[in-house]
């Protein structure tokens, strides 16, 4: 029996450590990601002008609508939409749609120089509507969190190096709980044997 715990622990230990990159609810499902890698994406520098591909799949579990766009939460729009089906803040509809359609978006954007020397967040929203429950389900979520430079870009890669962390009062950030899903892990571990004893 100590044993069957364990290893239940241990597995749910190790799913936790893969990050799964994709929202879902009981309407449908998204994935995305930055440069081919999963979202959400942070740490990432970018120079003005430099080229970004983003890729999004979504898929519908009800038969209704689902719209979709990309969004920057700030007043300033950063980036540039050089390629994709839509705008940034423009709305993609797919109307009538039947349970299990599912499509992929690809845009390439870059940042335009109007916001500089700071984060500027790309995020999407999915709303599905289904047509039996008149009900919508929303989905969004940040892609990627880039850090744009007040550098032109002139063809080099993308560098991945932490951006700095600013604050508005100019205090040090707090930093992030590292490890919580091993604080989990070592709760369940420390419940369970516990029980034990």
């Amino acid at each position: 029996m100590k044993f069957k715990i364990l290893f239940l622990i241990l597995i749910l230990l190790f799913l936790n450590f893969e990050t799964v990159a994709a929202a879902e609810n009981k309407y449908g499902s998204v994935r995305a990601w930055f440069n081919g890698e999963n979202a959400t994406v942070n740490g990432v520098q970018l120079k003005i002008g430099e080229p970004i591909e983003l890729k999004l799949d979504v898929l519908s579990k009800v038969n209704g609508h689902v719209s979709l766009k990309l969004k920057e939460p700030g007043v300033t729009n950063a980036y540039d939409v050089l390629s994709g089906p839509s705008k940034i803040d423009e709305k993609i509809s797919n109307l009538n749609i039947e349970s299990g359609w599912s499509k992929t978006y690809a845009w390439s954007l870059a940042p335009n120089g109007a916001w500089k020397n700071g984060n500027a967040p790309i995020n999407i929203i999915v709303q599905f509507h289904d047509l039996k429950t008149k009900n919508d389900e929303i989905i969004q979520f940040t892609i990627a969190n880039p850090y744009i430079l007040d550098e032109q870009y002139s063809g080099a890669v993308t560098t991945t190096t932490a951006a700095p962390k600013i604050t508005e009062t100019g205090a040090p950030p707090a930093n992030e709980t590292p490890f919580l899903s091993m604080m989990f892990a070592f709760a369940a571990l420390l419940l369970a044997w516990w029980r034990m004893h």
